[in-house]
């Protein structure tokens, strides 16, 4: 069962995507093919095959992907990404997505999938994040400035933050939105809601 949150007074549901996912999705054009990392029950999954991109949504959870069973633009794969060898090494991305998801090695492969003028949007938990709960563990928090230096060799970056969030939950976060080089500059940004 999927359980509920609140957010700013009002229900929403867990399958509700990241603001920041949804606040930087216009960058993803109509047709692109978008992986969404880690993707459990596809809530970006979701949101982009509703705005008329291709998904590939990949967890190690099978249960979790079932949830994504007949949704229109969706393909599931069941994978450990944390296997060793890439599982999208043939594959090549417009578009990667990952939410609340950290395994390092696996971040040079994100990058080599995808396309020179693709978008990445990436948002994870960072250092000081324990003192909010989980996760804790160094090897699943990015240090400081972690994510912004693995990404700006290779990707031009749209906008970059890492802080402290009171939502959806209090946390540490980082977060960045980047196009590929080959992309057309500047890009189109969407409004705030800050």
């Amino acid at each position: 069962m999927i359980k509920p949150s609140r957010v700013d007074g009002g229900p929403v549901s867990a399958l509700a995507p990241s603001a920041w996912i949804a606040r930087f999705a216009p960058l993803v054009p109509a047709g692109a093919r978008v992986l969404d990392v880690a993707a459990g029950q596809g809530r970006h999954a979701r949101l982009f095959a509703a705005r008329g991109a291709h998904v590939v949504a990949i967890d190690v959870d099978a249960a979790a992907l079932a949830n994504l069973d007949g949704v229109r633009n969706v393909t599931t794969r069941v994978a450990d990404l944390e296997a060793g060898a890439s599982p999208f090494a043939d594959d090549v991305f417009d578009a990667i997505v990952v939410v609340n998801y950290l395994h390092r090695p696996l971040l040079a492969h994100l990058l080599d999938a995808l396309a020179p003028d693709g978008v990445m949007l990436y948002e994870t938990f960072a250092a000081g994040n324990a003192a909010f709960g989980r996760p804790s563990n160094p090897a699943f928090l990015l240090r400081e400035n972690e994510l912004l230096e693995r990404v700006r060799e290779r990707l031009a970056i749209v906008a970059f933050e890492q802080g402290c969030v009171e939502r959806p939950r209090a946390a540490v976060v980082q977060r960045i939105a980047a196009v590929g080089r080959e992309r057309r500059w500047p890009p189109p940004l969407a409004p705030s809601d800050h």
